[in-house]
């Protein structure tokens, strides 16, 4: 299984396995990573399970399709490493991610 670490908003890092065919948010949720809230339970439509992505992980992860470009308009502090976590799916190639934990109200 991938590892991926996230780091949350007071730099606390959680290291975790997560199944291949998952979202990152799916991995956040199952192993308790503050700061992932998932309103929306992964639709895309509210931006609560907002995070960045490290810089040195934008190619692998790719780029948002444009409903999630709409979607983190909604976001706090909307950067360029900006994704919604809940449409990034774990594949093995994603084996040492790290997603920084936005802050999400």
């Amino acid at each position: 299984m991938p590892k991926i670490t996230y780091v949350d908003l007071d730099g606390a890092k959680f290291e975790c396995e997560v199944a291949n065919g998952l979202s990152v948010m799916e991995g956040a949720i199952a192993n308790m990573v503050p700061g992932i809230l998932a309103i929306c339970g992964g639709s895309c439509a509210c931006s609560t399970c907002h995070a960045y992505i490290d810089e040195a992980w934008s190619a692998q992860v790719g780029a948002a399709n444009d409903i999630e470009d709409a979607t983190l308009d909604l976001a706090n502090e909307r950067r360029p490493q900006s994704r919604l976590t809940c449409q990034i799916q774990v594949t093995p190639t994603l084996d040492g991610l790290v997603v920084h934990v936005a802050k999400n109200d």
